[in-house]
């Protein structure tokens, strides 16, 4: 199939010839025409497989009509919510790489940089507004921005956003559309909340399933490497040193465990950096960046930080920590092994992380190879570490004080 099939307009088809596009991906082909029908529409796909191009070109195609309105009288016809600043701008980038023919305005807003030059091209008038929900909802309330005339609600990686705690806030958000609109739902996975979040503000949708293992886990060559909690980092070095080369992602369980990692990393000389959610926008968008353009070869990332950012050339992603929800081991390693290339993944395991591959290995069918070969193995027998509070026990029952403690308490009676 090709995009010709799907009945996009010409314009459309010319900026998708421009970026060295063929074909349609699944998600492309599958959702295209759903949204060109004016259907509700719920999408489970994974980050890669181009799902933002099956929102994002059929809803050009359906505001093409209105495309020459003034720039003063433009109003907002399409809204498309995100998650994460990073992922908002990717969003942003895709409506301004094939809406390039067309006078069609676009803008992305989100928290963290500065409120005035969002609100000046609001003032302008704009057809398409990409946005994450605290800034959306910060400048609706001081009347920045009429959400009367949305047609198309777009709820991207809505499992990240209920997981982020946006709930309240995208049920807000789709109360102040209109009540006649077509509503799309993205997401990774459909766990109970997204379904329930898409029985309340969807009318009949058409739903559509890209299973999350069949593109990511065949590009990639995968490797687990069994090994004692506290020798990690350890092996990180010694594959980074040996083993592991080019353009590398590594994904960190915690904040804190991402800033230790990098810390290490850059002591012993690798040119490295981190974005988490502590991180202001501009020093996430500068380490992105850095890595985009091959400055820092090594970006060390959380999994909330790094949803929905698109890294071309990546070569290898390394899981640190395993994740516990076995998709988002198949959402890390789909990062790499892209465009038709090969990536590698590398997992660190330790003794308390073993059922994590065994969720894993259940998810994508397969067994996941092990790599024995290294300088620090697990013992087979260890057992996961319970971690003991070191403060000594009272000697005192629980609730009654010391003879002394009585003594010296002052009575105020």
């Amino acid at each position: 199939m090709s995009f010709k099939d799907l009945q996009l307009h010409k314009i459309l088809l010319r900026a998708i010839a421009e970026t060295g596009y063929d074909e349609p991906t699944k998600v492309q082909q599958q959702t295209i025409p759903v949204v060109l029908n004016k259907k509700d529409v719920i999408v489970s796909a994974q980050t890669g497989t181009g799902k933002t191009a099956a929102f994002a070109l059929p809803i050009l195609q359906l505001l093409l009509d209105k495309q020459d309105t003034p720039k003063r009288s433009k109003k907002i016809r399409a809204l498309i919510v995100s998650p994460t600043r990073e992922l908002a701008s990717q969003i942003g980038q895709n409506f301004k790489t094939y809406g390039k023919h067309t006078n069609l305005r676009s803008t992305v807003i989100f928290g963290g940089t500065s409120i005035e030059p969002q609100k000046d091209v609001l003032k302008k008038g704009v057809d398409i507004l990409v946005a994450t929900p605290g800034r959306l909802l910060d400048l609706h309330k001081q009347d920045l921005l009429n959400l009367d005339y949305i047609e198309t609600l777009v709820l991207d990686e809505a499992d990240l956003m209920l997981d982020m705690g946006f709930i309240d806030d995208v049920k807000k958000i789709e109360r102040l559309c209109p009540k006649e609109k077509q509503t799309l739902l993205f997401s990774a996975t459909i766990p109970f909340k997204v379904e329930q979040l898409a029985n309340t503000i969807l009318k009949s949708p058409e739903r559509i399933q890209i299973h999350a293992t069949s593109s990511a886990t065949k590009s990639v060559e995968q490797l687990v490497y069994y090994v004692p909690k506290r020798n990690k980092i350890e092996l990180c070095l010694h594959l980074l040193r040996n083993t592991i080369k080019g353009n590398i992602l590594i994904f960190r369980r915690t904040k804190f465990g991402v800033d230790k990692l990098e810390k290490t990393l850059l002591k012993n000389g690798y040119s490295a950096n981190s974005i988490h959610g502590d991180k202001s926008q501009s020093e996430r968008q500068t380490a992105l960046n850095k890595f985009k353009t091959g400055y820092i070869k090594i970006l060390i990332a959380t999994d909330v930080a790094a949803r929905g950012i698109d890294i071309n050339e990546l070569d290898a992603v390394i899981n640190f920590d395993l994740p516990n929800i076995p998709e988002t081991y198949v959402h890390r390693i789909g990062r790499t092994g892209r465009a038709g290339k090969t990536g590698n993944s590398y997992s660190f395991c330790s003794a308390d992380e073993k059922n994590y591959v065994k969720s894993i290995q259940q998810l994508i069918g397969k067994q996941i190879p092990i790599e024995e070969d290294h300088p620090y193995p697990l013992d087979p027998k260890a057992k996961p570490i319970i971690h003991k509070s070191k403060t000594p026990k009272s000697k005192h029952k629980k609730g009654r004080k010391s003879k002394n403690s009585k003594k010296k308490k002052k009575r105020w009676y």
